[in-house]
């Protein structure tokens, strides 16, 4: 028999579909757990309570709570690059480092919560991998690409395999390192002067006036 809690969730039995729109909000209510408590505190129960579903559905749906995770990961698969083409290395980059920033608290928080996950499930390390890394690397190597084409870098240069990991490490690993949570503004300027000091000119292409006279204060 369906019970209350499923009925009013509109999710009443094995074969029923979920309307985009609710596990959209499914998705969303696990990611936001996860990043208030972590990975450990999450549990069905939880995600029942936050949206109103009934647990028995969430199980009959996703089977376990790696699963739910894995596939909340896979449905919010990161497209914040996308469009990104100012016509030049050094714009697209500061972009990137600009689009990063904004979301860095929600992501870095994420990858916080699922650290120690991931070690014990290839599934969420994978669904991990296809949220975050994987877009993050495709669009950087995309931007390298062009700069190849339009002749700014040597193809093949050989500090072009480590852009990505640069960008995106110093924006996760910098607010473990001074104490604090991530802040968008503060991170985007950083960022950028990073970009400018010190990727631009490991990839010969050097760094602009204003960006070596502001680190030179």
């Amino acid at each position: 028999m369906t019970s209350q809690s499923e009925e009013r969730s509109g999710l009443s039995s094995p074969r029923s579909k979920i309307t985009p729109e609710r596990e959209h909000e499914l998705y969303e209510a696990v990611l936001d757990l996860l990043r208030e408590g972590g990975y450990e505190a999450l549990t069905m129960e939880g995600v029942a309570a936050r949206t109103r579903c009934g647990k028995s559905t969430l199980y009959r749906q996703w089977g376990s709570k790696p699963q739910l995770v894995a596939a909340a990961l896979r449905a919010q698969r990161c497209v914040r690059f996308s469009g990104i083409d100012t016509g030049s290395l050094a714009g697209d980059l500061r972009e990137a480092a600009r689009a990063g920033a904004e979301r860095g608290d929600r992501d870095s928080l994420l990858v916080q919560a699922l650290a120690h996950a991931v070690l014990q499930d290839e599934d969420l390390q994978q669904a991990l991998r296809e949220a975050l890394i994987h877009p993050e690397i495709s669009m950087v190597d995309s931007m390298l690409d062009r700069a190849e084409e339009r002749g700014e870098i040597p193809v093949g240069h050989p500090a072009r395999e480590f852009v990505a990991a640069q960008i995106f490490g110093v924006l996760r690993v910098r607010p473990v390192l001074e104490g604090r949570r991530p802040h968008p503004a503060e991170d985007t300027a950083y960022l950028q002067r990073f970009v400018d000091i010190c990727i631009l000119p490991a990839l010969g292409l050097g760094a602009p006036a204003e960006a070596a006279a502001a680190d030179g204060r």
